[in-house]
């Protein structure tokens, strides 16, 4: 766009004729004074054709004539949408979101005319301690996103860097020691909407749709304050619109069957602010009642940050931090990065058997279960009969040896018992048939005496 500049007396061009204007044409009517004749004091605005001499024209001090205007313009409102196109806010937010100074306070550089240039990945990590819960925090932020000239493919180190450390963790799983693996996977990605009170871009649409797949996505409307609430909630119907067309899968909180008509409400109310209009605030300001809030102060009031009525950060903290933390990195870790790994090993060459993970259906697995139990007690019972019959066997045996023992035994004893019978009834038999012994027989026929 081309803007005319006052030039000084001396590049000054010589009035035109009265009633003709420097193209030569007449004006309708009565004729024109020189501008320079009703406004001596006021340089003469005509456009330059040289634009190196109408730049040096315009930088010189001298050549700048200062008024007060009588009326409203509007270019007063310069500082503000300096605000609204100077960043996103995400910084401000984190410190926002943790109450803490994450981010230092840095200058904002303008964009970069550099074509080639990529998105620059910067990882911020903190321990945060909060009622004697100690928190890991790890934030990783993209400065740059949609800043160039140039932004085709500006989303590939973005998910490059989600990808990296999903295979970080991948390759972690396949070591011997898996007890102690660091989780740096990101289970969640906030992104930052610009408030055009329009619609999705096509940049925000490719990236978010690049993103869906592989990380918690949650919508957010930075610098909710420059947008009225009417705006905000056209705004947010567009984009909820953008994203049922594109068929974008953001993160929605789960719902079981044990929740209660609270917990279920609370949920509900959390999903329905989706995208959340937020404002991000590190300083306190003080009301007009007197209260010291996290807010910005304008000159027709303080919109405050943990107000529900003013932004949606209350919710939005709600869901990243109180309800939904360990749902985030569940889902995360059960579908996200499930997925991302069968995709990964199945390029890899690695086949699965699709026997080995069936459908199981819950009544046929605990039949199923049942007759495993039932054979087993079949194994144990037979194994216990094998042993009661070896013990039995054993004690039989063990007896019919002893029984066979006293049987030797008492046939010996009888065998004896009967020899002795027999020499007692020998004896006996010689004692009934001959009388007295021979000795005494013999001691009777012979005597020393004749």
């Amino acid at each position: 766009m081309a803007t005319a500049q006052p030039l000084p007396n001396s590049a000054r061009p010589s009035p035109a004729p009265q009633g003709v204007v420097p193209n030569g044409k007449p004006f309708p009517g009565k004729q024109a004074q020189s501008p320079v004749e009703t406004s001596p004091t006021v340089p003469q605005s005509i456009t330059v054709k040289d634009a190196k001499t109408a730049a040096q024209v315009a930088s010189d001090p001298k050549n700048i004539v200062r008024r007060k205007l009588t009326g409203y313009v509007g270019f007063a409102n310069l500082p503000n949408q300096w605000h609204r196109e100077s960043g996103l806010g995400k910084s401000t937010l984190v410190n926002t979101l943790f109450n803490t100074s994450l981010y230092p306070p840095r200058e904002r550089k303008g964009p970069s005319q550099d074509p080639t240039k990529t998105v620059s990945i910067q990882s911020i990590s903190a321990d945060i301690e909060e009622n004697g819960v100690r928190l890991r925090l790890t934030v990783v932020d993209t400065p740059g996103f949609g800043d160039f000239v140039n932004n085709d493919d500006s989303w590939r180190p973005i998910v490059d860097n989600i990808e990296l450390r999903f295979d970080a963790y991948l390759e972690a799983e396949q070591k011997v020691n898996r007890m102690n693996i660091v989780d740096n996977r990101i289970h969640a990605a906030v992104y930052f909407i610009q408030p055009t009170g329009h619609s999705l871009k096509p940049l925000d649409i490719e990236i978010m749709r690049r993103l869906h797949t592989k990380v918690n996505l949650i919508p957010v409307i930075a610098k909710a304050d420059t947008l009225t609430d009417g705006e905000i909630a056209e705004f947010k119907a567009r984009i909820s619109e953008d994203i049922r067309y594109h068929r974008i899968k953001i993160f929605e909180g789960p719902r079981y069957e044990l929740d209660d008509e609270e917990t279920i409400a609370e949920n509900n109310e959390i999903m329905a602010k989706v995208p959340f209009a937020v404002v991000g605030a590190n300083t306190e300001v003080t009301t007009a009642d007197g209260r010291r809030v996290r807010g910005r102060r304008y000159p027709w009031g303080v919109i405050e940050v943990d107000n529900e009525d003013h932004c949606d950060f209350v919710k939005l903290r709600q869901m990243l931090i109180r309800t939904h933390m360990e749902e985030l990195k569940e889902h995360t870790n059960n579908e996200l990065y499930e997925n991302y790994r069968t995709e990964k090993l199945t390029k890899l060459g690695f086949a699965q058997d699709p026997t080995v993970f069936k459908e199981v259906n819950p009544a046929a697995k605990q039949e199923e279960e049942r007759a495993l139990h039932d054979q087993k007690l079949q194994k144990m019972e037979a194994e216990m009969q094998t042993v009661f019959h070896q013990k039995v066997a054993e004690k039989e045996n063990k007896l019919k040896q002893s029984e066979e023992e006293l049987y030797a035994r008492h046939k010996d004893m009888k065998d004896t018992l009967e020899k002795q019978r027999e020499d007692l009834e020998q004896r006996k038999f010689r004692a009934e048939r001959g009388g007295l012994p021979e000795e005494k027989k013999y001691r009777g026929k012979f005597s020393l005496r004749n």
